[in-house]
Order: structure tokens, then C-alpha cells, then sequence
């Protein structure tokens, strides 16, 4: 089991809940946009949110969000390490940045002392377009190995300044190489992961990229927070990386199981499903709701589902637990909508 790292009001590592994240998109001269998209990404359930600090001006934007958005923000820093004590002053949560772009281990220290001095932890950021030409070299290129072991040298920089509350990203966009990262760190230290494909792409293909890399470590027992990164609104990476969750049974919320429809469906079970799905999205209790096409599909292989539909001809039979309460001859999204809020008390 990893540590334990307080990034705000949220706990990381030691068995604490998945955390997912993303990062703000607006140019940072955009005050108002960064925070109205800080509000849309927290209402959207993001738990740790992210801004990039590219110079002085910018640390405004520090005090802006945090004034109108509850959950831990994280400075992104690269070259400057005065950015990053001035974010720390600032009263950012955590900062996010590579000692070995910030110019010198000297200024490294500096950066850590003041992050220890406020309480702030750090995530030493590592990905396949910022790793040390000697690892370059030693490796032949980017590998797991040379991206495991650069993240690992910046580690014991901070260590060496008295200073542990780290967390580690090993990002690459090739989902292989990103995924033997992982596993070699979890097995070299305790310190908690942040798991993400970096520039996955766009909305549904760097989603699907994402959910291979994050799945597979999840399913492995690595990883204690998570960012899907995608060329699209920040707000989507949010759905995603939650759908990712809740796929894993790692997530609270309604989880819609619907079958792929064929010869046999005679209700419109595609437009039922998506209805349950954005009618239930802001429902925190676990659920598993079934929309199934045609009763071969329907309460046999759905029968783990708390409830459920299936369709017959010009009909439906609902059901919960696998057990048939009634047949619906009409309205069957509103009629297993109105079942689902009995369960969930609303």
C-alpha cells in the first residue's frame, strides 16, 4: 500500500478513494474563463484540478479559483522555480513540476524548502518528451526503465532535502512503455501514483487510449489518482475518468448495463439507455441498472443488476434483482427512472 498525502482537503495513497483530475485549459491571462471553468470542472465532480503558472502574472490566478472553487489546486511549473514559490505563497495545494528542468538542484531546494515550510506536497512529473539525454542515451530512447528511473533520481533530490510528501507521474504516450513504468515504481517505492497516457488524443479515441493504460494498472492495484488527458473540454475528462472508475467498481454511482440491441429488441433500448445514463448522473449511491433488448438478454444475464428492463413485443418486464416486478406497456425510461428514485430515496 502507498503513503498517504494530503493535497488540500483530499486524501491520496493508503487505500484512500481514486481521485480524478484535470487541468484548466483557458490562457492564463483569462482570469474569469480559468475560474467559471474551475466551478463547471467541480460541479462536474473533478477532485483535484490543475493550472499552469507560465509566468509571474499568472500566480493571480491562484487566489481567483480558490476563491470560488473548493477543491485542491495544483500549480504546474516548469523552468522558472521562483513560479513555484510564489504559487506556494500564493496558497496553492500541491506543486506539480520536474527538478530537472528548473534550472538547478539549488533552485530544486529551494522549491522543496519552501513547500515544506507550507506544507505542500509535490508531484514529481516525469513524461517521454522531458527525460535526461543521459537516460536518452543509456536506454537507447524512451523506455519504462529510463522513465522510471528519472522519476526516481528527482525522488531522492527531494528526499535529500528532508522532504516526503511526493507523489510520482511517469507519463507516456505510448500506453506500453507508460504501463512498465508503473510497475516497475510500485515495486521500487510507497509514494503514490498519479496514473495518465499523456496527449492521448482526442475525446473518444484518447479516452479509449487512456482507459487501456489507467485499466490495466487499476486492475493491477496501482495507481491512487487519475487524469485522462484530452484534446477536448476539460469538463469531459472528468466523465471519463470517472466512467473509467465506476467500469472497476472503484467508484460510487449508477452504473448502466445495456446490451448492443439486435434482430430481436423491440424497445428503442439505445435512446432508454442514454435517457437513464444523463438522468442519473449526479446520483453518488452505487447502483447497476440494466437496459437489456429482448428477454434472453434481459433478467438471466442482467440478473446481478439492482434494476432493470428488458423488452418484450409492444412490452417490457421490469425487474430487480433478477426477480420480475411487472410488465410496462409505455414510457419505460420514465417508469424505470421512477424505480430508480424509490432505491436512491429521492
Amino acid at each position: 500500500m502507498t503513503s498517504e498525502v494530503a493535497i488540500g482537503n483530499t486524501a491520496i495513497g493508503a487505500g484512500n478513494r481514486i481521485a480524478v483530475q484535470s487541468m484548466l485549459n483557458r490562457p492564463s491571462s483569462d482570469i474569469e474563463g480559468n475560474v467559471l471553468q474551475a466551478i463547471q470542472l467541480e460541479k462536474a465532480g473533478c477532485d483535484i484540478n490543475r493550472v499552469s503558472i507560465p509566468d509571474e502574472k499568472a500566480v493571480a490566478l491562484i487566489g481567483a479559483i480558490k476563491e470560488k472553487s473548493a477543491i485542491p489546486l495544483v500549480a504546474d511549473i516548469h523552468f522558472d522555480y521562483r513560479l513555484a514559490i510564489k504559487s506556494a505563497e500564493a496558497g496553492v495545494d500541491k506543486i506539480r513540476f520536474n527538478p530537472g528542468n528548473i534550472g538547478s538542484e539549488k533552485n530544486a531546494k529551494m522549491v522543496v524548502d519552501c513547500c515544506r515550510a507550507h506544507g505542500i506536497p509535490i508531484r514529481v512529473g516525469v513524461n517521454s518528451g522531458s527525460l535526461e539525454k543521459a537516460l536518452l542515451a543509456k536506454y537507447g530512447g524512451v523506455t519504462r526503465e529510463a522513465l522510471c528511473e528519472s522519476a526516481l533520481r528527482h525522488v531522492r533530490l527531494i528526499e535529500d532535502c528532508g522532504y516526503d510528501k511526493i507523489v510520482i507521474s511517469m507519463k507516456s504516450t505510448d500506453i506500453r512503455t507508460m504501463v512498465g513504468a508503473y510497475r516497475l515504481a510500485a515495486g521500487l517505492c510507497d509514494y503514490p501514483l498519479h496514473l495518465g497516457v499523456t496527449e492521448a488524443g482526442t475525446g473518444e479515441s484518447g479516452t479509449i487510449k487512456s482507459a487501456i493504460g489507467i485499466g490495466a494498472l487499476l486492475l493491477e492495484g496501482i495507481g491512487d489518482t487519475i487524469r485522462v488527458s484530452l484534446t477536448d473540454e476539460p469538463v469531459n475528462e472528468i466523465t471519463a475518468g470517472k466512467t473509467i472508475l465506476k467500469a472497476l467498481d472503484l467508484a460510487e454511482g449508477v452504473r448502466v448495463i445495456s446490451c448492443p440491441t439486435c434482430g430481436r429488441t423491440d424497445i428503442d433500448v439505445i435512446a432508454i439507455a442514454k435517457e437513464i445514463e444523463r438522468a442519473t448522473s449526479h446520483i453518488k449511491q452505487t447502483l447497476s441498472v440494466a437496459v437489456m433488448g429482448c428477454v434472453v438478454n434481459g433478467p438471466g444475464e442482467a440478473s446481478r443488476a439492482d434494476i432493470g428492463i428488458a423488452g418484450g413485443r409492444d412490452s417490457a418486464v421490469l425487474f430487480k434483482s433478477g426477480e420480475v416486478l411487472r410488465v410496462i406497456k409505455s414510457n419505460y425510461a420514465e417508469e424505470l427512472l421512477k424505480e430508480i428514485e424509490v432505491i436512491c430515496g429521492e
